[in-house]
Order: C-alpha cells, then structure tokens, then sequence
C-alpha cells in the first residue's frame, strides 16, 4: 500500500463530510442546514448566550453567526433577548419550537449515522471519534 500525501487524506476526509451534509440535507427536509442546528444546540445546552459567545464557541464568524440566527428568529426557533442590566447587550435563546427542531435533528441524526456507518464496528465508530477529537487537538 502506497503511503497517502496529506492532500490524500484531506480529499478523503472532505469526501466523507461532504457526502454525511448531502444524506443530512436529504433526510432533514427543514430548510435549515448543520449550522442552524449547531447553534441551536449550543443554546439548548448552554441556555441564553451573546452571539458573539456562539460564534467563538462553534468557530464561526459573527456575520454568519449574524446570518444564521436571523433566520432562526424569523422561523421561531430562536429569540433575541435584551439583557436586563444593559439593553445595549443582546442575547439569542432557543424556543420551544426550536427545542423541537433540536430532538428531531438528533432522531434524523441517529438514523443517518445508522445508515452511513453501518459497515464499520462500534469499535471503529470510536476509534474515528477519538481520532478525530486528537486531531482537532491538535491544531
């Protein structure tokens, strides 16, 4: 077996992302890609946040951040709140409707993740989580 150039393995690992977002937007018929689901998330599980916070935590710029949540307010799964002590401080939190949204991409989630890594071993599911959580690490 030849040994892979670095270019090798990330045209592999893009491959892989980009087939796993083609199965997401095919399952998940929302209108709402990974990102808004990703923000999301981090507001159901770290509650209200300023979006700057948001941005930083998913590494994300603000004006996407700003370009995501504008549509997650205008779909009623998300809120801007004022903060109480600094009107001038603004924070995003989710909705009931966003919560929803958050448990039916995780059900749609499971599904895919069934579906896509069905030939490899729970062994090798965690293995590749592990690899890719040192390689995250690592940059």
């Amino acid at each position: 077996m030849k040994e892979q150039t670095i270019f090798e393995l990330i045209h592999f690992m893009d491959k892989v992302t980009n087939n796993l977002i083609i199965q997401w937007n095919k399952q998940f018929n929302e209108d709402l890609g990974i990102s808004h689901v990703l923000v999301l998330t981090h507001l159901l599980e770290n509650g209200k946040s300023r979006p700057s916070d948001i941005a930083k935590s998913l590494g994300l710029t603000p004006p996407t951040l700003t370009h995501l949540s504008e549509k997650l307010v205008k779909r009623n799964l998300a809120v801007r709140v004022l903060d109480e002590s600094d009107r001038r401080i603004i924070y995003l939190d989710i909705s009931d409707k966003g919560i929803a949204m958050v448990h039916k991409a995780n059900k749609e989630g499971v599904a895919l993740r069934e579906n896509l890594f069905q030939k490899l071993t729970k062994q090798e599911l965690e293995q590749l989580l592990k690899i890719y959580e040192k390689l995250n690490g690592a940059l």
